[in-house]
């Protein structure tokens, strides 16, 4: 288990971002809703279903709040956490004691995972890569990792999100590699990934409507602009690592 460290592809998050980060509204509205919606990302098939007893890697798992989701949600035999800060580590391991959940945590980059090819199941990525520079690297990693028809849990913010004056103001990200939710679909399908329309969601949650956070609209003096006919703000997708010989 290493300590963490600091890596050049990693932008460190503000004072604020990390208070956030260990907020009820990050574990409750965010992270709990963005994993319940993953787990529904898989469809209705028994083919499409999760892998049982999986071996999950949480890839920039943060302050470990999403521990206790991932364990209800997804059973994992093994449960794997890697981050680039040390402090966070160290908040996930206290994390993980007070939930009594097994966690084995590595100080990691994102861009240069220490897990042997073929080796995970599940790799759940929540929030992290709107903050990594190398993109590419790190998604190549994640494929490397996963198993042949293991799956990536991928939820993301859009530039659309942080591309904005209040997130600007109270967080820090590369801005150079930001995406539209279309660009981060055409990333994975790049790389090799699979997914269908029924595998990808367009959450449209108050809390990424950085105007007025939905506002008008609790208040019923606005309706939400439908899909299609608005800049998206948040991507969920569930994408299968194909299994050589699958039908093309």
């Amino acid at each position: 288990m290493n300590s963490g460290y600091l890596s050049d592809n990693y932008v460190k998050e503000t004072r604020f971002g990390f208070w956030f980060l260990r907020s009820h509204t990050w574990h409750h509205h965010v992270l709990r809703v963005a994993i319940n919606d993953l787990r529904g990302l898989f469809g209705s098939a028994t083919d499409a279903a999760p892998p049982a007893n999986p071996v999950l890697l949480d890839a920039g798992c943060g302050q470990g709040k999403s521990f206790q989701y991932l364990a209800r949600v997804f059973a994992p035999a093994r449960l794997l956490g890697v981050d680039a800060d040390p402090k966070s580590l160290t908040l996930s391991r206290a994390e993980a004691r007070r939930q009594g959940i097994s966690v084995e945590l590595t100080g990691s980059d994102c861009a240069s995972l220490p897990m042997a090819n073929d080796s995970i199941d599940l790799l759940f990525c929540h929030q992290t890569f709107h903050h990594l520079v190398q993109q590419e690297q790190a998604l190549a990693e994640f494929y490397r990792v996963l198993k042949p028809g293991g799956y990536l849990l991928f939820a993301e913010s859009t530039q659309a999100y942080i591309d904005t004056w209040v997130i600007r103001w109270l967080f820090r990200h590369p801005m150079q590699v930001q995406k539209s939710a279309a660009q981060y679909l055409d990333m994975l399908r790049s790389q090799g990934f699979e997914f269908g329309p029924d595998n990808v969601s367009y959450p449209y949650l108050w809390w990424s409507r950085s105007k007025d956070f939905g506002l008008l609209e609790r208040l019923g003096l606005r309706r939400p602009a439908p899909f299609g006919q608005r800049d998206e703000t948040l991507l969920n997708v569930v994408a299968r690592k194909p299994v050589q010989g699958d039908a093309q």
